[in-house]
């Protein structure tokens, strides 16, 4: 985004329409965020399946990696993820919350908590096409997610691509 890639692309998703008054999803809600992350994603799976060209794989791994639709499970996942922000998004626009700012309370507890793992809906509905849906394996997720959130926010914050460190 720093760099203003894909910037034809940086139109609200919701066009600036809005519900009782207010907007569906806010202009952080881009196409521009869903093509990046998607490819982004597929960039990530292809390097994944690279790095594992003759490699048999390990027991943690979800995925074979040895499969060619890989790209397309990692693009399918990426805009899944940014798809399952929009509903949090939404509720959010229609409390009045402004996006980026931090709510208190148990309510801003909840919704802090929302941002960081809502991608993992998505992530978990293109997942489940090619692996088992486990309860442990969603727990996981859900904690893995949520510290890898907090390293990423702050790294953002320190190398200026992002406003804030939260």
């Amino acid at each position: 985004m720093k760099l203003h890639w894909l910037s034809s692309l940086a139109l609200p998703i919701d066009h600036g329409r809005s519900f009782r008054a207010k907007r569906l999803f806010g202009d952080n809600k881009t196409y521009r965020g869903i093509v990046a992350v998607a490819m982004g994603t597929a960039l990530g799976f292809g390097i994944q399946t690279i790095l594992h060209i003759g490699i048999e794989p390990r027991n943690l791994e979800l995925l074979d990696y040895k499969i060619s639709s890989d790209l397309f499970i990692g693009l399918a996942m990426g805009a899944a993820a940014m798809l399952s922000e929009l509903p949090n998004s939404f509720i959010k626009r229609q409390l009045d919350i402004v996006p980026g700012t931090v709510v208190s309370g148990a309510g801003g507890l909840a919704f802090y908590f929302l941002d960081q793992v809502d991608m993992l809906v998505g992530v978990w509905l293109v997942l489940g096409f090619v692996v088992p849906v486990t309860v442990e394996r969603i727990l996981w997720s859900i904690v893995f997610f949520f510290i890898a959130h907090q390293v990423a926010t702050v790294t953002g914050y320190a190398l200026e691509m992002r406003a804030t460190a939260r």
